[in-house]
Order: structure tokens, then C-alpha cells, then sequence
């Protein structure tokens, strides 16, 4: 009963993840991580499905092996969302609602600034850089041609 129950949860940790990529203030990889975590003590077919996700490996990868976010992407969460709670603060003009936007700018800042440690850009370039990884592809398969070795004869 507890397996399906943490299962639930690993499933609405993942949907909010990915509702996080397209909602600036709702975070993405504490959920990617968390459901990373319940999938892998639940269902090995799930955790290893979690883990070939592009969501997975723009988000959770990165942060799991790196230990952190880089300065820039630190930036870009901090402005985007800053951007997002103006908005909001100024279509709705209720001191309650200000209180709050308040409280969520005060612990982004709080959670960007101090609590999630800040790696160097080259730490987690090989992650966000799928060119690179095209790249390696095209160059194996140059050199797979010029030796004249088909992809039928690598099998075999």
C-alpha cells in the first residue's frame, strides 16, 4: 500500500515538475529530484523511465551531479520570477496578495542567494549542450565511414 501511495506522489512531484518549466514561480527541479527519489524506491521501471526523460536531463541531472545552478541560469530563475510576482502585484491590488508576493520574492531570493550552492558554468555545460553531443555523433559516423565499417557490421 505505501509503494502505490509514494508512487502518487512521485507522479504529481513529476506533473508539477513539468508544469514548473512553463510556470516561472512553480520550481521544476526540486520536483524532478523528488520524483527521481520516490520512482527509484518504488519501481526500478519507473526510476530508469524517469531518468531518459529530456526533462530529467535539462533539470535533474545537472543539479543531482553538480551540487548546484549556475550563476546565469540563477539570474534568468531570479528575474523571470521577479518579473511574474510585478505583474501580479500590479493586476492585483489587494495588501494580502502584495504580503504574500512578498513572502514568495523573500524566499526565492533566500533559496537562490544562500541555499542552493552557485557551480561554475563548466561544471554543467556538457549537460545543456546537446550540439556537442551531435557533434560526437557526427564525428563517430565520419569515422565509422572512412574506415568503411557500417552500423550493420559494428552489431555483429
Amino acid at each position: 500500500m505505501l509503494r502505490y501511495v509514494l508512487m502518487g506522489i512521485a507522479w504529481v512531484a513529476f506533473a508539477l515538475g513539468l508544469l514548473g518549466v512553463f510556470v516561472p514561480v512553480l520550481p521544476t527541479t526540486p520536483f524532478m529530484l523528488l520524483a527521481a527519489f520516490l520512482f527509484a524506491r518504488t519501481s526500478p521501471r519507473m526510476d530508469a523511465w524517469i531518468k531518459s526523460t529530456k526533462l530529467w536531463k535539462a533539470y535533474g541531472q545537472p543539479f543531482k551531479e553538480s551540487g548546484g545552478i549556475a550563476k546565469r541560469k540563477k539570474i534568468h530563475i531570479i528575474a523571470v520570477s521577479y518579473l511574474v510576482l510585478a505583474v501580479s502585484a500590479v493586476l492585483v491590488q489587494r495588501p494580502i496578495v502584495w504580503a504574500v508576493l512578498a513572502g514568495v520574492a523573500l524566499f526565492l531570493a533566500w533559496l537562490m542567494l544562500v541555499r542552493i550552492p552557485t557551480v561554475e558554468q563548466d561544471t554543467i555545460a556538457h549537460f545543456v549542450d546537446p550540439a556537442g553531443a551531435v557533434d560526437s555523433l557526427a564525428d563517430s559516423a565520419a569515422e565509422r565511414h572512412a574506415a568503411g565499417v557500417s552500423r550493420g557490421e559494428l552489431v555483429q
